[in-house]
């Protein structure tokens, strides 16, 4: 039977006539093959080069898929209003790379965490009316953060969707756990011994998450189990919410591609 290739041509089966000397060629008459030069090859295709999903007839643990190995996810935002300017990059599939300027310097530092722990690229702009004080700039940049979240999560097909995690930071220790449900909720219980860290307002920390979960559509909640150092309570907040937020959107292999959900579908709207 002929085969028809997509272009249109035919391909038909090859004729093998069997004799004995066929099936038992002599050493001699074997096809000597030559060693291929490694330089001249290259992949044409890159899907080969990550993991399969397991076949029908495999018995170890599926994979991920190749879709869920080669696309991107990255999130992209820019916010203009009349007190602030903003842009954000996340790339959840990155390598902790930090690039972040607001102007608000213990914000930096704080998005530094997030990235650094997070092994999320996260890239960030911002100029404000910081004349009058940080609070503008902080709600603005987490508001783009949320949404850049949200634009790279896509229909969030194969993530873990959980994340649960505790950090410390010398005498503090916080927990987060979070879902990224699609309902926004926050449940902060921080208890921030002075009011600024430097010039930052640490009535801002709680602000931000607040204003991160309203964006994104995430149930997070944040406790505060020990602490006495703003800045220590403060950081190892960040840290915690990093790791919990790495854990949710990194891909569960047992799924194979399918929404974490028992509705089947997982999405702000």
């Amino acid at each position: 039977m002929a085969l028809r290739t997509p272009g249109g041509c035919h391909l038909l089966p090859p004729r093998i006539r069997v004799s004995p000397a066929t099936l038992s060629p002599p050493p001699a008459q074997l096809p000597l093959f030559h060693k291929p030069n490694s330089n001249n090859l290259k992949l044409s295709n890159p899907i080969i080069a990550t993991p399969r999903a397991s076949m029908a007839n495999d018995n170890s643990s599926p994979a991920f898929s190749a879709s869920q190995s080669t696309v991107a996810r990255i999130g992209e935002v820019k916010r203009v209003t009349k007190e602030t300017n903003v842009s954000v990059k996340i790339n959840l599939d990155g390598k902790g790379i930090t690039d972040s300027s607001t102007s608000v310097p213990f914000l930096d530092h704080m998005l530094d965490q997030l990235a650094s722990h997070g092994l999320f690229d996260v890239h960030v702009r911002a100029t404000g009316d910081i004349h009058i004080d940080d609070h503008h700039t902080n709600e603005d940049v987490a508001l783009a953060l949320g949404t850049a979240l949200l634009q790279a999560l896509g229909d969030r097909k194969g993530i873990n969707r959980f994340g649960d995690f505790s950090a410390s930071l010398d005498e503090a220790l916080i927990h987060v756990s979070l879902d990224l449900s699609g309902r926004p909720h926050l449940s902060c219980d921080l208890h921030i011994p002075t009011e600024r860290v430097g010039s930052y307002d640490t009535q801002l920390v709680e602000h931000f998450f607040q204003s991160l979960v309203n964006t994104s559509g995430m149930t997070l909640h944040i406790r505060q189990l020990a602490g006495k150092n703003s800045h220590h309570i403060i950081e190892a907040t960040f840290k915690a919410f990093a790791r919990a937020l790495r854990q949710a959107t990194e891909y569960d292999h047992r799924r194979a591609g399918t929404v974490p959900s028992s509705k089947g579908v997982l999405s702000r709207a």
